[in-house]
């Protein structure tokens, strides 16, 4: 009996040891494929779960980072647009003021054995080299 390959789409993906992620801290870069187009993603922190998004802005699709891998504004509250000020929130990506048009695309984690992975889906997988 022949054992099916494990499905690329439905892959995790290990990204970072659990410490990495300090509450409303420094973000954890990582790069992705999204629809097919290669993008950066981060992940954060935020009341004790992991969350990630793609790196791009909904106003205008820049990055977030007011400083590499900095997403949180100063309270560590909000995830901040560095360029037009677009604020949304670190646990659902939605947004919360300023210019933004719509939320953030929102990256599946899960935490487990003190590692964080992100999961695969139809439109996001892993870079291959």
């Amino acid at each position: 009996m022949a054992i099916p390959a494990p499905d690329p789409a439905n892959a995790s993906i290990a990204l970072c040891r659990a410490s990495d992620l300090a509450e409303g801290g420094e973000a954890v870069p990582f790069d992705v494929s999204y629809a097919g187009q290669t993008c950066r993603a981060f992940a954060i922190r935020f009341e004790g779960r992991p969350h990630a998004y793609l790196n791009r802005c909904t106003h205008v699709a820049m990055e977030l980072d007011w400083q590499p891998n900095r997403v949180f504004d100063d309270s560590g509250q909000w995830l901040l647009c560095a360029s037009h000020g677009a604020a949304y929130r670190p646990d659902t990506g939605e947004c919360s003021g300023g210019p933004c048009h719509g939320g953030l695309v929102k990256i599946s984690l899960s935490e487990r054995d003190g590692l964080v992975f992100w999961h695969a889906s139809y439109q996001l997988k892993a870079i291959e080299f």
